[in-house]
C-alpha cells in the first residue's frame, strides 16, 4: 500500500521497490498501469520533499503538484499528468487522496520532522501511507468500505515499519518520526534525531510502536480474509514483505550498534510465490 523509501516515507530504496514492483507486476495490465501511474507520482514529490534545494523552493514545487493535480480533475490535465486522466476516470480515483500524499511530503519540508505527537504522527502515516492505500485499493476493486478499512490500517502498519527500519538512516538527514510521548515515557528529554538513536532507552521506545504496527497487520488481515483473493493478492504481498521486515526488526532489537535489516531474495520470491501464484 506504499511504495517504500530511505527517507521513510515509501517509494525509493531498492529492497522496497522491488516489493512494490514484484506486488504489481502481478496485477492485469490496466490496473498495472494505473499503480505504476500512482508509484511515479509519489516519488516525484517524495524526491521534492526529500531533496536538500531551498526548502521555499520545494514547497513551491509541492504547490504546483497541487495545482496540476486541480488542473487534472479539471480536464485540463497537464502534460505530465496526461496520461493519469484514464485511470482517474477508470477506478474513480479520489483527488482529495492525491491532495493528501503532496500534504504528508509537505510536512516534512518547512521543518525537519522531529519527536511528532502521536496524533501528528498518525496524521503523517495516514497522508504518506494510507492516502496511497486508498488509491490503491480503488484500483485493486475492493468495496469502499472495506477497501477504506485496509488502507488505513495496512498502510499505518507498513509506515510504522518503515520508520522503525529507519531510524538510523532518518536520524542521518536530521529527522526522528518517533513519538514524544514514548520518548518522554522512557525518559528521554531530547529530541535531537543523533541523540535519541544512540540512547541506551531507545527499545523502550520501540516496543509500543511494533505493537501498533503488529495490531493494524491484524486488522489488515482479517478485512483481506473476508474480500475475495484475486482482489488483494498484491496489498497480501506487500503485507508478508512488511511483516517480515517487522520480524527481522524485532530479532534484530534496537539498542545500539543496529545493523541494517533486510528481507533476502528467497525470502522475498517466497513470499511471492505463495501468495501470488499459490
Amino acid at each position: 500500500m506504499t511504495v517504500e523509501t530511505a527517507s521513510n516515507t515509501s517509494y525509493g530504496n531498492t529492497a522496497s521497490g522491488s516489493s512494490f514492483y514484484a506486488a504489481m507486476r502481478i496485477l492485469p495490465q490496466e490496473q498495472r498501469e494505473a499503480m505504476f501511474q500512482i508509484y511515479s507520482f509519489c516519488r516525484q514529490v517524495d524526491d521534492i520533499a526529500d531533496s536538500d534545494g531551498p526548502r521555499e523552493a520545494r514547497l513551491a514545487a509541492l504547490q504546483q503538484w497541487r495545482d496540476d493535480i486541480e488542473a487534472l480533475y479539471q480536464g485540463q490535465a497537464p502534460p505530465r499528468l496526461r496520461d493519469y486522466a484514464a485511470s482517474v476516470k477508470e477506478f474513480g480515483l479520489e483527488r482529495n487522496d492525491f491532495l493528501a500524499i503532496i500534504d504528508g511530503m509537505e510536512m516534512d519540508v518547512p521543518q525537519d520532522i522531529r519527536a511528532p505527537e502521536l496524533a501528528t504522527l498518525d496524521l503523517y502515516c495516514d497522508r504518506v501511507a494510507s492516502a496511497v492505500g486508498r488509491l490503491s485499493v480503488r484500483v485493486f476493486g475492493l468495496p469502499r468500505e472495506d477497501g477504506i478499512l485496509l488502507a488505513h490500517h495496512l498502510g499505518r502498519a507498513l509506515q510504522l515499519t518503515n520508520i522503525l527500519r529507519d531510524i538510523d538512516e532518518d536520524a542521518a538527514i536530521g529527522r526522528l518520526y518517533l513519538p514524544r510521548e514514548g520518548l518522554w515515557e522512557a525518559g528521554i528529554t531530547s529530541t535531537d534525531p543523533l541523540k535519541v538513536a544512540s540512547e541506551p532507552a531507545l527499545p523502550k521506545v520501540c516496543a509500543p510502536l511494533v505493537a501498533r504496527a503488529r495490531e493494524h497487520f491484524e486488522k489488515a488481515d482479517e478485512i483481506m480474509r473476508r474480500n475475495p483473493r484475486r482482489l488483494v493478492r498484491a496489498p497480501r504481498i506487500m503485507s508478508k514483505y512488511y511483516r517480515a521486515i517487522l520480524q527481522l526488526l524485532v530479532e534484530r532489537g534496537f539498542a545500539n550498534p543496529r545493523k541494517a535489516v533486510r528481507l533476502n531474495k528467497m525470502a522475498r520470491i517466497a513470499i511471492l510465490l505463495r501468495y501470488a501464484f499459490i
